[in-house]
């Protein structure tokens, strides 16, 4: 059973950073591309980044681009979003997400795996 835990989200002013985490068990986390993905309240779900099994390959989605960094430790199954300059249109709940491939994907139909989410909220 893949489970999914996002954890550092919060409230922050505009400008400042956070660093969210998403721990990863049930399989072996190295195998398998990640993701993470946003959603603001009466939106759609939305790309934020991807990560390949070996961090060979990532890609950005065009607003998050230069201020968020998708990385990941497979010593320790985590995944992490480091998030800087953040404005007020960042404030969405953050999903991880990840499914069969070892590749990133940017599409959402790519993951079957969801943690809970957690809520980052960017004050102006």
């Amino acid at each position: 059973q893949v489970q999914l835990v996002e954890s550092g989200g919060g409230l922050v002013q505009a400008g400042g950073s956070l660093r969210l985490s998403c721990a990863a068990s049930g399989r072996t986390f190295s195998r398998y591309g990640m993701g993470w993905f946003r959603q603001a309240p009466g939106k759609e779900r939305e790309f934020v980044a991807a990560i390949s099994g070996n961090s060979g390959s990532i890609y950005y989605a065009d607003s998050v681009k230069g201020r968020f960094t998708i990385s990941r430790d497979n010593a320790k199954n985590t995944l992490y979003l480091q998030m800087k300059s953040l404005k007020p249109e960042d404030t969405a709940v953050y999903y991880c997400a990840t499914g069969s491939g070892f590749y990133s994907s940017s599409r959402l139909r790519d993951y079957g795996y969801w943690g809970q989410g957690t809520q980052v909220t960017v004050s102006s």
